[in-house]
């Protein structure tokens, strides 16, 4: 048993390395090869393919090839892809939007769906142990957080989150682990089962949840709120580093190390999983949502007022309330989806929940924060340049004030504090 739940903490601190090798230093990497004005569209395509390449990806692993197999080639495919994308971008006279990101959007679209993969082995694999997949399976999941944050700080000390290395490490690490995964537990497929419609595949079928009013409030917001998710990945290092170019800036610290302060972001997020169940049963959904809330408009306004020099802490308040922010959302969305729904589309609905937040909310964000940054941000340099960079995070902060201010207003559920 024991065995198990090591490998399985492997995998999982692999699958999340894999993401942190790029996920926040890429911004800046872009920002130095002149395609600052395309940032926004590389994280976007994370959104899109999240909207259907699970889905599809899903029913392949449901009806033909064992889920850890299947992990395992996606894995392969997305460093492979990787691969192209690090060769091409060190070797190229010129880096061309056009090719960098065609090969960067391959790799996004076969490594997505291994998310969800990944929890499919975990949980596999832990019932054919006689786990209980409740109790096991979070303590497994921190890790990948701890392989994010490893990767970070690997990508920072090494040099590469200015540099297209950082696709080498995170192809490297992809091989790895999708060699690694060939070895998992064998996970069983449904071919002489009950089979879903590809509808029902699709989560479509959830869509009927919009037909109670709650409900469908409850994923609208979702939307507006997912607008805020990937802002901060994208835009947060280069914003950082960008401070560079002030002469008392240049030798702080968080400007020198921007993804190493910016990993104080997910050992917040670690920590405040464990706080959920007791705001969940102390104040309920509607509470521990607006807590999220506010907690999105200081990240975005601490990032807006404070700096690396001496304004420093308030960038460091702004990784600490990033894990009420990013936790109190989707965490405690998710269980509340869990909870109101019938077993019949539970499933489907927490499908139709990611597609809300992680899909469509996160791509309308980023492209449409790429936009405010263009326009503040532009082709100004010094002092100037900062100045853009503060008022497009108080407009995101004024953002996120308004969708909380509505959310207090609109969302009606009555909670009884559960009794000790």
């Amino acid at each position: 048993m024991n065995n198990i739940k090591l490998r399985l903490t492997a995998m999982n601190f692999l699958q999340f390395a894999v993401w942190g090798s790029y996920l926040t230093s890429m911004g800046t990497y872009l920002f130095n090869i002149g395609l600052a004005e395309n940032i926004g569209i590389f994280y976007a395509m994370q959104g899109i393919v999240s909207l259907f390449m699970p889905a599809l990806i899903g029913i392949v692993a449901d009806r033909w090839i064992q889920a850890q197999r299947l992990l395992g080639l996606c894995h392969l495919l997305a460093a492979a892809f990787m691969v192209a994308t690090g060769y091409y971008a060190l070797n190229a006279p010129t880096v061309e939007f056009a090719t960098l990101f065609t090969l960067y959007s391959c790799s996004v679209a076969f490594y997505m769906p291994t998310l969800g993969l990944s929890n499919s082995v975990a949980y596999s694999s832990l019932t054919k142990a006689g786990l209980d997949t409740v109790k096991h399976f979070p303590p497994i999941r921190v890790w990948g957080t701890v392989g994010f944050i490893c990767a970070m700080w690997c990508c920072d000390l090494a040099g590469f989150q200015a540099s297209a290395w950082q696709f080498l490490q995170s192809a490297a690490i992809g091989i790895v682990l999708g060699l690694y995964s060939f070895t998992m537990p064998q996970c069983p497929t449904n071919k002489g089962g009950e089979k879903k419609s590809f509808a029902e595949a699709l989560g479509l079928n959830a869509f009927a949840l919009f037909k109670q009013k709650k409900m469908a409030l409850f994923f609208i917001f979702s939307i507006l709120l997912g607008v805020s998710l990937q802002i901060t990945n994208g835009f947060a290092n280069p914003f950082i580093s960008d401070f560079g170019q002030v002469a008392q800036y240049a030798d702080t610290f968080g400007v020198q190390h921007a993804n190493i302060l910016i990993s104080l972001s997910q050992v917040s997020e670690t920590l405040c999983i464990l706080l959920i169940p007791f705001c969940l049963r102390r104040f309920g959904i509607k509470k521990v949502m607006l807590m999220a809330m506010v907690a999105w408009v200081l990240r975005f306004g601490l990032f807006g007022l404070g700096n690396p020099g001496g304004g420093v802490w308030m960038f460091l308040l702004s990784m600490i309330v990033y894990g009420v922010a990013f936790d109190f959302f989707n965490v405690s969305g998710s269980l509340f989806v869990d909870k109101e729904t019938d077993d019949k589309i539970r499933s489907s609905a927490q499908g139709l929940f990611i597609m809300m937040t992680n899909g469509i909310g996160a791509t309308i964000g980023t492209l449409s924060a790429q936009q405010v940054i263009n326009h503040f941000v532009g082709d100004a340099t010094g002092v100037a340049r900062m100045e853009g960079w503060s008022h497009s995070w108080l407009i995101f902060a004024a953002y996120a004030l308004v969708v909380a201010v509505l959310f207090a207003i609109m969302f009606k559920y009555k909670h009884e504090p559960e009794k000790a």
